[in-house]
């Protein structure tokens, strides 16, 4: 239960933050410097990504979450103070706030989901997962709330929230990124405080782990290597994420601006549809696809064909409640297949070396994300709307990667199998 609340505190400062930067710099006019910032920092997550997968297997679980918030922490802190000391924050220091952040949602989960594995009894492997994915967008939406707010401010006491007007009484002014960052640090300090009081006990004895990085990289990579199924599952079912942040972190900002020619507000609300998608994915997900008829890996199948279908739609709308739809379906998709993936890779890949296996499914999902990145921060993405033919790029690659799964549909489902509840 503190896991939860601690996960739910700094992730909602966090969802403000991972928000704000990109509006910041879409306001300033600097979107192809953010694309290739982006691209930039995912191709550093390249090398952070194994790494991070080795010591989520060495070390203590809970005293990683302890050392990333206490990291993370005096960061926000600092580049906050340098805002209220000089008035402002360059891009620079954006950046750097963007850049650890990144990295280290990059721990993160990996390690969150590795501890929810450790302390949880195999039969509840699909609940936990379901669990962590409302209690994450949860987090999200209030944290699109609160940015729809801290962004745009208020008019006549009034501002936009899931695309209609909430009155709050008051005038507010839009917040500067430092103030924004201000309340990231502190929910850090907060989380570390929780999580400081947890006390558990593993359900998986677990082998310390020696040996350089690259020899323990290895055990990862020879498992994978030698169920191969678990490796074209992982890959493959990744797409969705890849497409989502993409969207996310780049592409739904410009797309906001020049296609639909609305403000923060629109940005932030359309954040807010995509987590309550998710939200009813994580309640529901298991009950729509119930695996006693229908597979993981086929639900999946079925999710990623949907989301092509979404993206396509986008590239050809110019309505701003049809793309808070979209969202709201891109939720539900991408946290579906996430809670769906996630339950499949719990029985198939052994908790001593969970995190290595995973950081190799998270270097194909960067280089995926790399190239489209870079691809989307050339100049004819930036003309007019240009921006919506990512839309239909996005939809093409979920496409092929939903063939995949089709193809070696027979090889993967084998070891898909149900829990015993």
């Amino acid at each position: 239960m503190l896991l939860f609340v601690a996960n739910s505190i700094s992730g909602v400062a966090q969802g403000i933050s991972m928000i704000a930067i990109p509006w910041y710099f879409t306001k300033a006019g600097d979107t192809s410097l953010f694309g290739y910032l982006y691209a930039g920092i995912t191709l550093v997550s390249l090398f952070w990504g194994p790494f991070s997968g080795t010591l989520v297997d060495r070390y203590d679980r809970r005293k990683v979450f302890l050392i990333l918030n206490a990291v993370m922490g005096i960061i926000l802190f600092s580049v906050s103070w340098y805002g209220f000391q000089f008035g402002g924050v360059p891009w620079l220091m954006v950046g750097f706030v963007y850049l650890t952040t990144f990295m280290n949602y990059n721990l993160h989960y990996p390690n969150l989901y590795a501890f929810a594995q450790e302390i949880t009894e195999k039969q509840y492997y699909g609940k936990i997962t379901s669990y962590l994915e409302i209690q994450g967008q949860v987090a999200s939406v209030m944290a699109g709330a609160g940015a729809a707010l801290l962004l745009e401010g208020t008019k006549d006491g009034a501002f936009s929230i899931l695309g209609f007007p909430l009155n709050v009484g008051m005038d507010i002014a839009p917040w500067g990124i430092h103030r924004i960052f201000l309340i990231d640090g502190i929910t850090y300090l907060l989380s570390f405080i929780i999580i400081f009081m947890i006390r558990y006990q593993s359900l998986i004895p677990r082998q310390e782990e020696v040996g350089a990085v690259w020899e323990r990289l290895k055990v990862g990579f020879n498992f994978l290597m030698e169920n191969k199924s678990v490796l074209i599952f992982g890959v493959a079912s990744y797409s969705i994420f890849v497409t989502v942040l993409v969207a996310a972190f780049y592409t739904n900002a410009l797309y906001v601006e020049k296609h639909l020619m609305a403000g923060g507000d629109v940005f932030a609300s359309s954040e807010m549809y995509y987590s309550l998608g998710a939200i009813f994915a994580g309640i529901a997900i298991r009950y729509i696809f119930y695996e006693k008829y229908i597979s993981i890996t086929m639900s999946i199948i079925i999710m990623t064909f949907l989301t092509a279908g979404l993206f396509f739609v986008l590239n050809f709308t110019q309505n701003i409640f049809l793309f808070y739809g979209m969202m709201l379906l891109l939720g539900l998709t991408n946290a579906g297949t996430r809670i769906q993936r996630v339950t499949y890779l719990f029985r198939t890949v052994p908790n001593q070396f969970y995190g290595r296996a995973g950081s190799i499914f998270f270097v194909a999902n960067i280089l995926f994300r790399v190239f489209f990145v870079t691809l989307f921060a050339l100049p004819f993405f930036q003309d007019n709307n240009n921006i919506i033919h990512s839309m239909g790029i996005l939809g093409g690659f979920l496409f092929i990667s939903a063939m995949v799964l089709v193809v070696f549909y027979s090889r993967i489902r084998i070891t898909d199998k149900p829990e015993n509840n």
